[in-house]
């Protein structure tokens, strides 16, 4: 059976009508999956204490709503990010972000592997970012990768209510217990 694939141009198109999310990686195009209390709540006190911390800086937080071009065969909806100064945009939609400096996804069982994986080597192509924050819903812990002056990217991990990270690039220190609060964990 051959597979249709899109070009950048005709996804951003059919994507900007969309009611729903999609990503899109090297023609073709797949629904974004919905998530869980977990991982909503994480969403929200990620963004939440992002947005506290950042508040007096020239830093922009924006939730999954924002698309990001990670390059031209590859778009996507990071859970959240931040921007240092002036965002830059694909366009004057405004709704494709090329310069964030923070990424964050909250993983779940089904997209641990991927996120860690083919999504985190596409995302290393940005030159913008500085630190990517891995958030799992299924248990406590975190970890934070951090590009440094070579080019390598160091891991930082935080698995107990006690531990917090550092998020050097943008000033702010992230508490597990502020992340994880109201979130009911599986047993």
């Amino acid at each position: 059976m051959e597979r249709t694939l899109l070009t950048p141009e005709q996804y951003l198109e059919a994507e900007r009508e969309s009611e729903e999310r999609h990503e899109y990686l090297d023609g073709e195009v797949r629904v974004m999956p919905g998530a869980n209390e977990a991982h909503c709540l994480l969403e929200v006190n990620v963004a939440s204490e992002l947005g506290r911390q950042v508040r007096s800086t020239p830093c922009r937080v924006f939730l999954v709503q924002m698309r990001v071009r990670v390059k031209p065969e590859f778009y996507t909806y990071p859970d959240v990010l931040v921007v240092s100064g002036e965002p830059r945009f694909l366009d004057d939609q405004k709704d494709t972000l090329l310069n964030p400096q923070l990424i964050v996804e909250v993983l779940s069982p089904s997209t641990e592997a991927y996120d860690r994986g083919r999504k985190f080597e596409q995302y290393k192509a940005i030159e913008s970012l500085r630190e990517y924050l891995l958030v799992a819903s299924d248990r406590m812990h975190a970890d934070l990768y951090a590009r440094q002056a070579d080019g390598r990217w160091i891991l930082s991990s935080a698995d107990s209510l006690d531990e917090s990270l550092t998020i050097e690039s943008i000033g702010v220190h992230l508490r597990l217990s502020e992340l994880y609060e109201k979130v009911e964990l599986a047993a």
